[in-house]
């Protein structure tokens, strides 16, 4: 159940552009939920767009573009269950929305690679497990997975489950109350059955 908030400076994008890269991203979403192309995983990818005014985003005290490279100012934030990607595939978004953002809005030719791309930023957020919420009611990474297409059996939902494990040992052994949240039902060995 990813989200991504695209934020821009005004002008940046216009309509056509908003819709090339809502259909780039939503394929990163896609690949971020370890290619479930289906009815539930499509259901779940949602990114929305966010303009700010010139007035409203400065970079180096200034909002003249003066300390901005190619393709410009732009901030995307990812938002995540917990758990559901390790450092390979959280750096794998970076690049990928990066390189969505710099294909559609374009890249100045020429310039340094490094330059290019140098104001993109993107923030991943993770939501504790069992703090996401859908149709008034807590959903679980388990369930996500269940509604995207995920087998429970295969190496993505694997890392999952051992993230998951080691994070209850560690709650375990520190002491938290069982009623902390924050797991998946079958890791939580402080409640029994």
């Amino acid at each position: 159940m990813p989200i991504m908030d695209v934020r821009y400076p005004a002008g940046s994008l216009d309509k056509t552009a908003k819709a090339a890269l809502a259909g780039t991203l939503t394929d990163v979403l896609i690949k971020m939920e370890g290619g479930a192309n289906t009815h539930g995983g499509r259901a779940f990818a949602s990114v929305f767009f966010t303009e700010f005014g010139e007035d409203d985003w400065w970079v180096g005290g200034r909002t003249d573009g003066q300390f901005v490279s190619p393709p410009g100012k732009f901030l995307v934030h990812v938002t995540i269950p917990e758990g559901y990607m390790n450092t390979v595939h959280k750096n794998e978004v970076l690049a990928w929305v990066t390189a969505a953002i710099l294909d559609v809005a374009g890249s100045k030719s020429g310039a340094a690679p490094s330059s290019n791309g140098g104001n993109v930023q993107v923030i991943i957020n993770e939501v504790t497990e069992g703090n996401w919420g859908n149709a008034g009611h807590p959903i679980s990474i388990g369930s996500i997975a269940a509604s995207v297409g995920l087998p429970k059996d295969g190496p993505r939902f694997k890392w999952v489950d051992s993230y998951f494990q080691a994070k209850a040992r560690q709650f375990a052994s520190a002491g938290y109350p069982a009623d902390t949240g924050g797991l998946l039902p079958q890791a939580d060995s402080r409640h029994p059955g």
